[in-house]
């Protein structure tokens, strides 16, 4: 086996030096998506989320819910009973939205915070008032909002959420049979552990459900879901879990009560914990920052965090990619035209220059541009992608691309990689690269105050030569030259031009081993 996979190694090697190589890939659909090269082979311990990653919920039916009790909740409080007559309409709101608390508009908005979509109720508007006045009350938009929110917490702290879903699991939790097989490999090559922001009595109940497979009765997988972590953590109140955290107690799985004082004893197997901090987690688990691949679904509560205060490795799940992909391959058509467009768009002005006072009328084609993107975010919902409207990125679609080291629509996409794969990141081009082609540039056209030619390196049989300026200057030569002979010893000065490097200096698939090697460095010195 090993033989044929060499020869086609070689056959590889000896095509690609000749021809452009087609890539594989897998099914878009089984695919994790890279943003920063990552070596699965130096993970040492695997961190998952429940909600909404481990346990998924059916959608719409568990955003009606909450929208539901919400709106009951609201409507207790004082708001008027006509609250009760709306219901969740599931292709309005989208994901990575942002709220105005001045004008109470949703918006939609780029990495540069200009505006995409403005909606204010339903209405697709560009301004309107900063609240609400009938009679002598007046209430801003902001302060509405605040309840909102308010309810929303109040619906999963004290409310009826958790009850109502654990009342028809069925109904609200799909129950994914690849998560035993997934967390039982992950064991076989690390350690493996849950932190969720749920109480104890909900994660044991949801993750009893999701563990009773009837495929896994017959095998050695059928086993209790506590025994798939090497560490249960819950209470975490993520995101202060990655800063100044919580208390650590340990939960009594008989009562589901918290026992008093602060647990400061070893990781034992089966012990299920609450609060604490990442800091603690880290040091019961005897691993550090990048040795652990934390996978979430909350870019702020699960990713950035986690990213940003600890250096942890990063995996989102995006359930809503799975909407983006097949409006990506389905309506290819229109993304097609929409760059044909831009394509005429330029053509328009190909031969005018500063000296040119003709005008040409591009109104049709801004008009068509503005319909196909229009065309394009409807096959999203009304809000259009979580990712994009037309050729602009949203915040979200930033963030992701920030934050998040791997991303794909489900953790479970991981059982279709071998623990040994090596996550590249694609190639990223800047417009220069990506408008430009590789075709030789008439430097005798490029302006004089470019600095065209500062610095050419040649390498020829070992001997490195540049041209600074046009004046080619041989550095075997000139530290031949410039060498001192003295009495007892030869010195050579330093060279007056810096040596090209013989080759690369840094690869950013091996960023985790280069940090280990300074840490070890590092101790070493000190």
């Amino acid at each position: 086996m090993s033989g044929w996979i060499e020869h086609d190694k070689q056959d590889f090697l000896r095509n690609s030096e000749t021809s452009m190589v087609k890539q594989f890939k897998r099914e878009a659909y089984h695919r994790v998506f890279v943003n920063r090269s990552l070596a699965m082979e130096r993970i040492k311990c695997f961190g998952f989320d429940m909600d909404y990653t481990l346990a998924m919920y059916r959608s719409p039916e568990y955003e009606a819910l909450g929208f539901d009790l919400t709106v009951k909740r609201l409507a207790s409080i004082g708001y008027p009973q006509e609250l009760l007559d709306f219901e969740y309409d599931p292709e309005f709101p989208t994901r990575g939205l942002v709220f105005d608390n001045t004008y109470g508009n949703l918006l939609k908005v780029d990495a540069y915070g200009n505006i995409l979509v403005c909606v204010h109720g339903f209405h697709f508007m560009k301004g309107c008032d900063t609240g609400i006045k009938d009679g002598d009350m007046f209430m801003s938009f902001k302060s509405m909002f605040q309840d909102v929110r308010d309810a929303v917490d109040w619906l999963h702290i004290r409310g009826s959420l958790k009850e109502k879903t654990l009342e028809n699991l069925e109904k609200y939790i799909v129950k994914e049979p690849g998560i035993p097989l997934l967390l039982s490999r992950m064991q076989e090559v690390g350690k493996v552990f849950l932190a969720t922001n749920s109480d104890y009595n909900y994660t044991d109940k949801i993750m009893t459900y999701l563990f009773d497979l009837p495929d896994c009765q017959k095998s050695n997988l059928h086993r209790p879901w506590k025994s798939y972590f090497d560490l249960i953590l819950v209470d975490a109140r993520k995101p202060i879990f990655f800063g100044e955290g919580t208390v650590l107690r340990q939960v009594d799985t008989e009562t589901g009560h918290l026992k008093i004082g602060t647990y400061t004893g070893p990781l034992k197997h089966g012990i299920v914990y609450s609060g604490g901090t990442s800091d603690i987690l880290c040091d019961l688990l005897k691993v550090k920052g990048k040795d652990i691949l934390y996978i979430g679904d909350h870019i702020f509560g699960d990713i950035l965090k986690s990213k940003k205060r600890q250096g942890w490795r990063t995996f989102l799940v995006v359930p809503e990619l799975a909407l983006e992909l097949r409006v990506w391959t389905e309506k290819s058509a229109l993304f097609e035209e929409l760059q044909n467009l831009e394509v005429f768009l330029a053509d328009s002005y190909k031969n005018l220059d500063s000296s040119s006072n003709e005008h040409p009328d591009i109104s049709s084609v801004q008009k068509k541009i503005k319909k196909v993107t229009h065309d394009m975010d409807m096959c999203y919902g009304m809000m259009g992608s979580l990712l994009r409207s037309g050729s602009r990125q949203t915040l979200f679609a930033s963030q992701v691309m920030r934050y998040a080291d791997l991303y794909a629509a489900s953790c479970i996409n991981l059982l279709f990689y071998p623990f040994s794969y090596l996550f590249r990141a694609p190639h990223v081009q800047m417009p220069h690269e990506s408008t430009v082609e590789h075709t030789p540039i008439d430097t005798l056209d490029e302006s004089s105050v470019a600095t065209q030619n500062a610095f050419i390196a040649s390498n020829d049989g070992g001997n490195w030569s540049m041209r600074v300026s046009s004046h080619a200057v041989t550095i075997a030569d000139e530290m031949e030259r410039r060498t001192l002979s003295r009495s007892l010893s030869e010195v050579r000065p330093p060279p007056l031009h810096p040596q090209p490097p013989a080759e690369i200096t840094h690869c950013h698939d091996e960023d985790d081993e280069e940090e280990d090697e300074d840490e070890t460095a590092m101790e070493q010195t000190f």
